[in-house]
């Protein structure tokens, strides 16, 4: 892993980002040789997961479908 001071990041930040790009190893910066961050390719972009049907399953009895979830006047205040 590569490892640069903050100094010269700040004055080579384009080169380091393209030298990345290129050959994928991350780069740790540091400050008075402590390590402040890690730069680093992000992971593969995969396929979002579909919303449909993400809850099936959760609901597993219910007496009662049709009546109202919440007393609509009365109890929100009691």
């Amino acid at each position: 892993m590569k490892t640069i001071a903050v100094a010269a990041f700040k004055t080579k930040c384009l080169r380091v980002i393209r030298q990345l790009d290129r050959d994928g190893e991350p780069v740790t910066i540091t400050r008075r040789g402590q390590p402040v961050a890690l730069l680093s390719q992000p992971p593969p972009a995969g396929k979002p997961e579909s919303i449909i049907g993400a809850m099936k399953g959760t609901v597993l009895h219910y007496d009662r479908p049709f009546d109202p979830v919440a007393d609509p006047i009365g109890d929100q205040f009691a």
